[in-house]
């Protein structure tokens, strides 16, 4: 639910608020418009005229820029990222200023005019990122400028027709920031959205403890930071599960989607075991629990092998995440090309060596900063909440997996055959019953270890009673801010 400028916002004071431009506005696409016409215009009139470096630089490329950016920002995350326009927003002052300097105007004037556009850029900066409730000063703001802009050039065409040319990019951005602003609204659904410091795959938590912001510093690499848990599970109640499932119709139903249930039910009781780090900054994925596998087309050693994701939420149970399982896994195995990861593997392995080594450089820096685009960490098996494995279906135990310092995958799960063990019971008599060994190796970063040990004794009882899963979780626990 969303609300146009012109009503209030009955949020608590203490909370910032989120703006958003709908893609769907005409509003929005007429901005993008006035701005691709803006840098048009500003280069079709450059072209042919001869220009020192720095005017180049500062009066063609840097606007020409950030009407670009400011563009694809409405075009492709006006909806969630809005507030991402204050760069492009700061770039077109830093124009301005280099524009007043330019014309050769009195060191009053050019000093008032600098204030004056760093202000303007402050301002929008601060309220378009939920600082302020009262956006509508920028829809003023905006038509300020605009009438002046038009002022000037009503003054020019005394003059001459030609002289109005050079000002029309500058008229044309301003509409452009007018009309977004007019077509900006203000989410009303008390639900958390993006804003600075988030990624595309997560939301940054800032309420840590001191001392964990220092400890990722200090162990700023996850393998070095990973931590190995091997457990047991009886399996009696479980088998009797998984037979009730198949004569239910769930044909293939199996003990990876008993543990992988478990785990996210899980989550929905300690969510911090579907956070991660990255650029040493703690993130949660919140009630996106993205859970990575590989399977095989085939049961033989020639099969290729590829990446299987799926995205869950906390309130799903064991026969919603078999079905979407199994969907996914039909989708993959009967696929008549290439899954997207393998299609991306293959034109990675396409770039020669050397050079592979750089680009996979510049994606590690891309990852650091959160810069990745969507589509890369969708198809990424090194990105998600946890990575499952089993050796079961190969008959032996379970290995004990490493992390992987590329991506921000946290935790890894691999669970291996049944087997019997003979126990003496109390009375003297010999039971014979069957075991599951698992081992999950988690990064250390994102909680710590009584949570980790608590979720994990959690996720074992869940194992042992898998009828539990059955019903959506009673309460799904939110991270902290």
């Amino acid at each position: 639910m969303a609300i146009s400028l012109g009503m209030c916002y009955d949020a608590p004071m203490n909370r910032k608020v989120s703006y958003y431009a709908s893609r769907k506005s005409v509003l929005v696409w007429l901005a993008v418009a006035a701005l691709a016409a803006s840098a048009v215009l500003r280069i079709a009139y450059s072209c042919g005229k001869g220009a020192d470096a720095a005017t180049v630089w500062l009066q063609i490329v840097l606007p020409v820029f950030a009407c670009l950016s400011y563009a694809l920002t409405l075009a492709f995350h006006a909806e969630r990222r809005l507030y991402r326009t204050t760069v492009p927003v700061v770039l077109l002052a830093v124009y301005f200023c280099a524009r007043i300097a330019s014309v050769g105007a009195g060191t009053r004037y050019t000093l008032l005019c600098w204030i004056a556009y760093a202000a303007f850029a402050a301002v929008y900066g601060f309220t378009i990122s939920g600082y302020s409730r009262h956006a509508w000063f920028l829809v003023l703001m905006h038509a300020a400028a605009l009438g002046v802009a038009l002022y000037d050039c009503r003054a020019l065409l005394g003059a001459s027709s030609a002289a109005v040319l050079p000002a029309l990019p500058d008229i044309l951005l301003l509409l452009a920031g007018l009309l977004t602003m007019t077509g900006t609204k203000i989410y009303l659904d008390n639900a958390y959205h993006p804003t600075w410091g988030d990624r595309p795959d997560g939301r940054r938590l800032r309420t840590l403890d001191p001392v964990q912001v220092v400890a990722n510093y200090i162990m700023p690499n996850r393998v070095p930071a990973s931590n190995f848990v091997r457990d047991t599970v009886e399996i009696t109640n479980m088998e009797k599960y998984i037979r009730e499932k198949r004569r239910q119709g769930l044909t293939g139903f199996g003990i990876t989607h008993v543990f992988l249930a478990a785990y996210v039910r899980c989550v929905a009781k300690y969510p911090a075991i579907n956070r991660f780090l990255s650029g040493q900054q703690v993130y949660t994925r919140d009630d996106d629990i993205q859970f990575c596998m590989m399977i095989k087309e085939e049961m033989t050693t020639e099969a290729p092998e590829s990446a299987l994701k799926l995205h869950l939420r906390p309130s799903d149970t064991a026969e919603d995440i078999y079905r979407r399982m199994n969907e996914e896994v039909a989708r993959i195995k009967g696929a008549k090309d290439a899954s997207d990861f393998d299609k991306t593997a293959k034109l990675l392995s396409l770039i020669p060596g050397v050079v592979f080594k750089f680009v996979v450089w510049v994606l590690k820096t891309m990852d650091y900063f959160g810069l990745l685009p969507r589509f890369l960490l969708e198809v990424s098996p090194f990105h998600g909440s946890v990575f499952f494995t089993s050796m079961g279906s190969l008959g032996i135990q379970p290995v004990v997996h490493h992390l992987y310092d590329f991506g921000n995958l946290p935790v890894f799960c691999a669970f291996g055959c049944k087997y019997h063990r003979n126990e003496i019971e109390a009375d003297g008599t010999v039971v014979q019953r069957k075991y599951v060994d698992y081992t999950v190796n988690t990064d250390e970063r994102i909680c710590d270890g009584f949570y980790f040990a608590t979720a994990l004794k959690y996720l074992k009882r869940l194992l042992a009673h898998p009828e539990r899963l059955d019903e959506p979780a009673g309460e799904i626990v939110r991270d902290i801010d």
